[in-house]
C-alpha cells in the first residue's frame, strides 16, 4: 500500500504526464478522478502547477509582445490564487479526517502544514519531470548533460528526504504527537479590498 506522500507524487506524476500529451496551457483540464476527492485536489493542483510552470517559461521570452506578456503576468497571478485556494482545500481534507485526534500532552506544530508540505512535492514533481526532459534532449553539449545529472542526483536526494517528511508528519499528525496547524496565506494583491492600487481607483471611479 502507497504512503500518502508515495500516492500523491504518483497522483502528480499523472497529471504531469497527462498535460504533456498535448502541452497546451489553454486545455481545459479533464480530471479523472471524482469530484470532492482528495485525488481530484491533488490531480487539479498539480495541472495548474504545470500550466503555470510553462507561462512562466513564455513569459521570459526577449521578443515577446509587451502586452501579451502582461496578459500572461495576470494569468500567472490568478492561477496563483487557484494553487493557494486548492492546498487550503488539501488542508481542509487533512482537519477533517483528523479532527477527532486528540492533540498528547506538549503536541508541537511544524512550520508548514500537510497540504503546504504536498505543493512543494507538487512542485518537486514538475522539477523531475523537466530536469528528465532536459537530460533526453539530442545536439546539446556534455556540460549541459552532467549539469542535468547533476541537478536529477540533487532532485532524487530531495525527493526521497520530502516524501519521508510528509510520511513522518502525517504519522505524527494522526496519532496526535504534532498538531497539523494551519494558518490561511491571507494573500492581499488579488483583493481589491486590501490591494491599494485597486481600492484607489474604486474609490476615484465611485467618486
Amino acid at each position: 500500500m502507497d504512503t500518502i506522500s508515495q500516492h500523491c507524487y504518483t497522483v502528480f506524476e499523472r497529471a504531469v504526464c497527462d498535460y504533456h500529451l498535448f502541452d497546451d496551457v489553454d486545455r481545459f483540464v479533464q480530471n479523472p478522478f471524482g469530484q470532492g476527492t482528495l485525488d481530484a485536489l491533488l490531480y487539479e493542483k498539480s495541472w495548474i502547477d504545470t500550466v503555470q510552470w510553462h507561462l512562466e517559461d513564455m513569459v521570459r521570452d526577449p521578443a515577446i509582445d509587451p502586452g501579451y506578456a502582461l496578459a500572461i503576468k495576470r494569468r500567472i497571478d490568478h492561477l496563483n490564487q487557484q494553487r493557494t485556494d486548492r492546498v487550503e482545500q488539501i488542508d481542509d481534507h487533512f482537519q477533517e479526517a483528523y479532527c477527532q485526534v486528540v492533540p498528547l500532552a506538549g503536541a508541537r506544530h511544524n512550520s508548514e502544514s500537510l497540504g503546504w508540505a504536498i505543493d512543494r512535492l507538487s512542485i518537486l514533481t514538475l522539477k523531475v519531470y523537466h530536469t528528465g526532459v532536459e537530460l533526453e534532449r539530442s545536439g546539446v553539449s556534455a556540460d549541459h548533460q552532467d549539469k542535468c545529472m547533476a541537478r536529477m542526483r540533487i532532485l532524487s536526494a530531495q525527493k526521497e528526504d520530502l516524501l519521508l517528511a510528509i510520511n513522518w508528519l502525517q504519522e505524527d499528525v494522526s496519532t496526535g504527537v504534532k498538531v497539523n496547524k494551519v494558518y490561511r496565506q491571507l494573500k492581499m494583491y488579488n483583493d481589491p479590498a486590501f490591494n491599494p492600487v485597486l481600492y484607489a481607483k474604486r474609490s476615484v471611479s465611485v467618486d
